[in-house]
């Protein structure tokens, strides 16, 4: 029984309906220090993301519940990318002093019923008050095979792919910030950008179909991604613009106001898909996965460094343009 204190109340609000806590240890063990999506110890993949009120999501845009979901899924895709799946996660949470009584709530019940559905046992975790809300989640996930998927598994002849469409949350957020007054024109974009969904088993069902290459999750941008595994595997990527899926909305927007669609989709983050490299040995499409839900954009080539091919056959450098939280 908590104790008749107001953290306590808070926490054991959070501990409602909990997922169970299976008592099972990893079967693979590998080792991983820090440098890609997350770390592995013994065989258990860590990942750490902060969400911080007024960088990462602010309720005059998005509700409680949004803001949580847009947290547990930075964390998620960071276990997906790895081919792994969620198991265990340590929380804290910073509640703004200045929050109502129902948003406080309302996120505390996201909470618990966010981990919950995804089977995330809650095993921990902190809560204090502060000027700003802020929700820090360590998450603990495991391997489906015997080998992870690394930012550094990139090889020559490999070819290139993104699941999902891209631009959507870079797009959400501009019409937010410049023309608010016209977010219901863009439903799908300004909730993608205030609550990304994703597939989130991705990962592991490549690693179970044997897709053995690259692999992280589009959160930082596309320009940014491509050369992080570039640099990570040794290699060369180049991409055709032709190819890039680019989504229907985030075309209509920059028609809209004549804005370059490119740009949402190379350079915009929070995108949460992945990017990974597939050998020729495989064949991603019959892997049983939806129509449309991964492209094919490029290809890995000896050298260095990441190029687009534009449709005039011009080729041109792609430079990292990575969102900094500094």
């Amino acid at each position: 029984m908590f104790p008749d204190l107001g953290e306590f109340k808070l926490v054991s609000k959070i501990l409602e309906n909990p997922a169970d806590l299976v008592e099972r240890s990893p079967q693979f063990r590998e080792w991983l220090g820090a440098g890609d999506d997350c770390a592995i110890f013994d065989g258990w993949l860590a990942t750490k993301d902060l969400s911080v009120e007024g960088t990462h999501f602010r309720l005059d845009w998005s509700t409680p519940e949004q803001a949580v979901e847009k947290h547990i899924v930075s964390n998620v895709s960071d276990i997906s990318a790895m081919g792994g799946r969620p198991r265990l996660a340590l929380f804290g949470l910073c509640v703004n002093k200045h929050w109502s009584a129902d948003v406080r709530d309302r996120v505390v019940k996201a909470v618990s019923e966010g981990f919950a559905k995804r089977g995330i046992a809650l095993i921990g975790g902190d809560t204090v008050a502060g000027e700003v809300g802020m929700f820090s989640t360590t998450l603990l996930g495991e391997q489906v095979s015997a080998r992870a998927l690394v930012r550094s598994g990139a090889r020559p002849a490999d070819t290139v792919y993104v699941a999902g469409s891209l631009g959507k949350s870079a797009a959400g957020l501009w019409l937010l910030s410049n023309h608010p007054e016209a977010a219901p024109e863009f439903p799908e974009l300004v909730r993608f950008h205030l609550c990304p969904e994703i597939e989130e088993g991705m990962g592991a069902h490549l690693v179970r179909a044997g897709v053995d290459g690259a692999c992280m999750d589009i959160s930082d941008g596309l320009s940014s991604e491509l050369n992080h595994v570039a640099l990570s595997s040794g290699v060369k990527i180049e991409i055709r613009e032709d190819l890039l899926p680019i989504d229907a909305e985030v075309l209509r927007l920059s028609r809209r106001y004549g804005l370059d669609p490119l740009d949402f989709a190379m350079n915009g983050g929070e995108e949460y898909g992945l990017l990974f490299t597939v050998s020729c040995k495989n064949d991603i499409f019959p892997l049983d996965l939806p129509a449309g839900s991964v492209s094919r954009i490029g290809t890995v080539q000896e050298g260095a460094g990441v190029v687009m091919v534009r449709p005039d056959g011009e080729k041109v450098s792609v430079n990292a343009q990575a969102w900094s939280h500094l």
